[in-house]
């Protein structure tokens, strides 16, 4: 990815004002302090996605603001849809920003592209630290062999998986859970509506991302979302 803007193998190239605005965060994103921590943000933003991306618009500035309370957090926002379009956002250090990136990108017709996201993930894990590698979506159409490959450099790297599936599907969710196996991350289950549920594992998630077990253990103790993250962990040691 030559600028952090695309996963490997280059897809078509952006539209309309999704594509000035991507350019516009490339040229003014901050460079990425050492001490903040570094989450990516990955959701599927094919067609099904569509009331679940406009959630996660609503709930993205959670993550900020709980990390903020540690010591700050970058996220990039990754998400792929359509025929073979899979981006990377630059490196964001505010909710204002990538909630006004998020409001210009609509969800499109295709088929799941997890693998490209965890081969992303590993590379910009080897240019620097990513505390947490944050996956959202509702299928999975990948060979699971293909995926498990993909998840073991992340793994090499100590980049947790953190797998959020949304809806009962019991192949995507064997797919989900042995992806956060591999890279001892965490798979949970969300309701199709359920913005609590979703808010909470964002926040634990982020708190995570920022301060690590500690800090996801001190937030423990007032966020059923960062105990179930805690528990799911566990069950992927």
């Amino acid at each position: 990815m030559a600028s952090e803007k695309r996963p490997p193998a280059a897809p078509p190239a952006p539209t309309g004002t999704v594509a000035s605005f991507l350019a516009e965060l490339e040229q003014r994103a901050p460079l990425t302090a050492e001490r903040r921590g570094r989450l990516i943000f990955a959701l599927d933003a094919t067609m099904s996605r569509q009331p679940t991306w406009d959630l996660a618009c609503t709930l993205q500035a959670e993550m900020f603001e709980e990390a903020g309370r540690i010591g700050g957090l970058d996220i990039q926002l990754v998400y792929y849809r359509g025929i073979g379009e899979c981006r990377a956002s630059p490196w964001m250090a505010d909710g204002a920003r990538l909630g006004a990136l998020m409001a210009r990108i609509t969800c499109q017709g295709g088929r799941t592209q997890i693998g490209r996201v965890l081969r992303h993930a590993a590379a910009q894990a080897a240019k620097g630290p990513v505390g947490a590698l944050v996956f959202v979506g509702d299928a999975l159409e990948e060979p699971l062999d293909d995926l498990c490959a993909e998840a073991g450099p992340l793994a090499l790297r100590g980049v947790p998986a953190f797998m959020f599936q949304e809806g009962a599907d019991p192949a995507v969710e064997r797919g989900f859970r042995e992806i956060a196996r591999l890279t001892k991350g965490a798979w949970c289950r969300f309701d199709a509506g359920a913005a609590g549920e979703l808010k909470a594992l964002l926040r634990a998630a982020a708190s995570y991302a920022a301060g690590g077990s500690k800090a996801l253990a001190a937030l423990a103790g007032t966020s059923p979302g960062a105990r179930r993250l805690i528990a799911a962990m566990q069950d992927t040691q």
